[in-house]
């Protein structure tokens, strides 16, 4: 048995599944419950923000989250910075524990004409928990799935975080239309929008128990045992691990700009400005999921095989190239073309989706990894997928233009593929690197002790 082998292939198959149901389960509560609340926003719109015109009440909705998602970079630097010094089990139980009770307190929360003024500023404050807590569930989640998956099954393992994220949208998207099919609109405006929000709480308490009985990876309890953890994980990555940040934030862009069109805003798109039932487009979006349930693996698979680089430039380019037409497409109307083009921006989203986490989880020694991949993913999606939503109705109202969305993904793609450019191929590459010895192995050899000698031989061969 080969002695350079990864740490994660030392873990047995019982504990790795158990480790990526745990990691993915809080990933799905996550999208679980932002899927619902964009299902529900032209709803939502009216309890919250009644005395609106529809564009107006459709702002304000998308102005609350958006607001949720300026305040990711702060939860992302908390949750980053515990995960690298306490360890990424600690943070992936306190992540699941705040989504839960803050979807708890939305779906019970009153309506406007109960509380006046007070029931939009109560939204806003579980959104803004929300987005607390999701600042830190990537990262932690990221982490704790690349570091605990077998070097050359990785880019499978690390997919099953975004099988996670599509399968919270695929379950809120089945509960969504069957709200839908089983409540008239006067029932869904009454107390039916609170059913869906009142599901994620269970969903919730059962990945917080899952999280409690799961170990720590293998190799920041490696470093932990060494006494090389980082002691300012958020300095030591801006000053050590700039560049590999500055790439993370590129390729998060990349996925979390296309993965906000294509499943939060492009069912509200379809419902109105294409005039869809929103039965048909719940069910749309939830077909649309499922086939990224089955192509996102075979990404993460393919990276495995043929490279990270090979399966996001392809990914990248196709953006590129086909934004435009899907959504001329789209605007046909016509049932088939509606389809059509909602399965190949889904189709083209897998690719993203199984491809990028494994990627940007390589770039980062273990010591900042948490830290790195927080705050990247946040910050993007503050600054850009959170306010997609809000950008491209007003940009659509604006200037009447129905295909802004895919002029939209066209850059996107181009952002895309100037970050896959500068990008290095990590497939296979170690996740304990030379910077995880924080600085801790002594100039002598006689003056090391047995474990720094064994962890310095063991990068050696790996590299």
């Amino acid at each position: 048995m080969s002695q350079t082998r990864e740490l994660s292939e030392l873990v047995d198959k019982k504990s790795l599944r158990k480790s990526v149901i745990a990691g993915s389960i809080g990933v799905l509560v996550h999208w679980f419950d932002w899927a619902v609340y964009a299902y529900l926003a032209s709803t939502i719109a009216v309890i919250f923000f009644p005395g609106s015109d529809k564009t107006a009440g459709l702002l304000a909705t998308f102005g609350v989250f958006a607001v949720s998602f300026l305040v990711r970079p702060l939860g992302a630097v908390i949750f980053g910075r515990l995960g690298d010094r306490l360890g990424r089990k600690r943070t992936l139980s306190l992540v699941i524990l705040f989504m839960a009770l803050a979807t708890l307190v939305l779906g019970a929360l009153p309506t406007y004409s109960q509380i006046g003024v007070w029931a939009p500023i109560l939204l806003m404050a579980t959104r803004v928990v929300q987005g607390l807590a999701a600042g830190g569930e990537f990262g932690s989640a990221a982490a704790f799935l690349g570091e605990f998956s077998p070097k050359k099954h990785r880019g499978f393992g690390c997919s099953w975080l975004e099988v996670g994220s599509l399968s919270g949208f695929l379950l809120a998207s089945i509960v969504v239309f069957a709200l839908n099919q089983t409540l008239s609109s006067e029932e869904v405006l009454s107390w039916g929008w609170r059913i869906p929000f009142l599901i994620t709480v269970p969903l919730g308490l059962i990945g917080l128990y899952l999280r409690t009985k799961i170990e720590d990876t293998p190799e920041f309890e490696k470093i932990q045992n060494l006494e090389s953890l980082s002691q300012a994980p958020i300095k030591e990555m801006f000053t050590r691990n700039r560049k590999e940040f500055i790439q993370t934030c590129g390729m998060e862009i990349f996925m979390n700009v296309t993965f906000y069109v294509v499943l939060v805003y492009l069912l509200t798109y379809q419902e109105v400005y294409l005039d869809f039932d929103p039965s048909r487009a719940a069910l749309l979006s939830a077909l649309a999921s499922a086939l990224g349930l089955i192509a996102v693996p075979i990404s993460g698979i393919a990276s495995d095989r043929f490279g990270r680089k090979p399966v996001l430039m392809t990914a990248a380019i196709s953006l590129t190239a086909l934004s435009v037409p899907l959504f001329a497409l789209m605007n046909l109307g016509a049932p088939w073309a509606v389809f059509a083009s909602t399965f190949g921006l889904a189709l083209l989203l897998s690719i993203i989706l199984g491809t990028h986490a494994v990627t940007i989880v390589e770039l980062f020694p273990t010591r900042t990894r948490q830290t790195g991949l927080s705050i990247a993913y946040a910050v993007t999606a503050a600054l850009f997928a959170g306010t997609a939503p809000y950008a491209l109705t007003w940009v659509i109202d604006t200037t009447g233009s129905e295909l802004t969305p895919g002029y939209f993904l066209l850059a996107i793609g181009v952002v895309g593929i100037v970050t896959v450019l500068s990008l290095p191929e990590t497939r296979g590459v170690p996740l304990l690197k030379p910077a995880d010895l924080g600085g801790r192995i002594a100039p002598s050899l006689t003056e090391r002790t047995p474990e720094q000698n064994g962890l310095l031989s063991d990068l050696e061969a790996r590299n």
